[in-house]
């Protein structure tokens, strides 16, 4: 064999080193969490990291089964080529392999607040066939490559269009035969072709995805079920004591506000000995279906036990959560329910800690007992 032969199969044997290594370092990435917003900021990471697959952005959609929808989880990718750069010199100076992007996330356990992340976050489609290009990779299970398109060409195709790209790869995520994602991914800005060997390695790597992906939606599913209080299908109180401890060093950390609402039925008793524990229960159900619905989507509305409730506001101010507990109180109020009286605590204008965050908060909620039900207090 010649130089040339034996150099061509150096070569090889590197690449086939690189990408062993990559999808063990991957896998073990994967196996490391169960958290399903951790699972799809490996796989985006994988995809998208100079050190993973190399793609300029990466597009993560889940299969929505109970709906048969199309929904949008998370986008990773910068927002402008100006930015691609800042990040990708910022990458090569501090030497961030996979392994370190993925850990610079757990600490800070924030998901991408990009454009291109909320893009994402408002899409969701019905899975038929007249739905576009994403659609059709989940019905047929195949992967789709386009390449010279124009938005133009896209116009019913919402994402597509807006992402103004003019390659792009469609990626079904498989576990046992049932597609249970998709990924959208491109290089919008270094133009690099999507080759052949790119769509080898990320046909690879969708096997390990969709059934990370499963994994963890069994596993958020037992949560559920383990955590949910049967009566009024909120959080139970375990799981409040739980998330106000992570969500609060999240607060922590990324030097944001917090408050926790404790919530008290007012004149419960008397209502249950009058009506019965059956007419009680259609109450309590009643009003947790309204703190639900009447709260926002990132809150975490939970029952505290009995006939009180607690909810956890991240990035919500004292004046904010004020003003959200007074609607939760209206709402109630205009629903002819009995009526709610709530205790407001906040960090870091009130408390420093967990322990003291919720003193101060049943202190206020007393507080509003005190001074005659059916209001919203502070800490004094």
């Amino acid at each position: 064999m010649n130089i040339l032969g034996q150099q061509n199969i150096h070569k090889e044997l590197e690449k086939l080193q690189h990408q062993l290594r990559l999808f063990y370092e991957i896998s073990n990435a994967m196996r490391s969490t169960l958290k399903l917003d951790e699972i799809l900021y490996i796989i985006l990471t994988a995809i998208t990291a100079h050190s993973g697959l190399g793609l300029n952005r990466a597009i993560l959609f889940l299969v929505n089964q109970g709906q048969n929808t199309l929904e949008g989880a998370l986008g990773i990718g910068p927002d402008s080529g100006e930015k691609a750069h800042k990040i990708w010199h910022y990458i090569e100076n501090n030497r961030l392999d996979l392994n370190a992007l993925i850990q610079q996330y757990k600490h800070s356990k924030k998901i991408s607040d990009s454009r291109l992340n909320q893009i994402v976050k408002n899409f969701k489609i019905s899975i038929s066939p007249e739905n576009g290009i994403l659609a059709q990779a989940v019905i047929d299970g195949e992967i789709k490559h386009i390449i010279h398109t124009k938005p133009e060409d896209y116009i019913s195709d919402p994402i597509i269009h807006e992402l103004k790209t003019e390659e792009f790869v469609v990626l079904p995520l498989k576990a046992h035969d049932k597609v249970v994602g998709v990924i959208l991914a491109d290089n919008i800005f270094n133009r690099k072709p999507i080759t052949d060997e790119d769509i080898k390695m990320l046909t690879m790597f969708a096997n390990q995805a969709g059934l990370a992906i499963e994994n963890s939606m069994l596993y958020e599913q037992a949560l559920l079920r383990a955590h949910t209080d049967s009566l009024t299908q909120l959080w139970n109180h375990g799981y409040f004591q739980y998330s106000l401890e992570e969500m609060l060093s999240t607060a922590k950390a990324g030097e944001r506000p917090l408050s926790l609402l404790l919530i008290d039925i007012d004149n419960f008793k008397q209502y249950n000995d009058q009506y019965g524990h059956q007419k009680g229960d259609e109450i309590l159900r009643s009003i947790s279906y309204i703190l639900r619905e009447q709260s926002r989507k990132m809150d975490l509305v939970c029952r505290y036990g009995g006939e009180e409730f607690a909810i956890i506001l991240p990035d919500t101010n004292r004046q904010d959560a004020g003003h959200i507990a007074e609607r939760l109180r209206d709402a109630v109020e205009k629903a002819n329910l009995p009526t709610l009286s709530i205790g407001v605590a906040s960090y870091p204008e009130d408390a420093k800690d967990k322990q003291e965050l919720i003193e101060l908060a049943d202190g206020a909620l007393y507080k509003a007992k005190r001074l005659g039900k059916n209001q919203v207090q502070f800490v004094e």
